[in-house]
């Protein structure tokens, strides 16, 4: 089932399966951060109003706007 990383809480898994297509602006930002369809990452934590999220994955950490993790579509695990 797809969600977006809001709907996930600190701590839970996911996985990347593509991009929406209005954040066509970032696709390219995320790609290059090497955010790409497959990728697992866990929420590692929100920041107190909610925006950025840290996520962790490959092996890094990675903070994102709000905005730019809207753009990703992914699969909670």
């Amino acid at each position: 089932m797809m969600t977006s990383l809001k709907m996930l809480a600190a701590g839970d898994s996911g996985r990347i399966v593509g991009f929406d297509q209005a954040g066509g602006a970032y696709r390219k930002k995320l790609l290059a951060m090497g955010l790409t369809p497959g990728t697992e990452f866990t929420i590692t934590r929100f920041a107190p109003m909610g925006d950025p999220v840290e996520i962790k994955l490959r092996g890094f950490s990675l903070s994102l706007r709000k905005n730019e993790a809207s753009v990703l579509m992914i699969e909670k695990l």
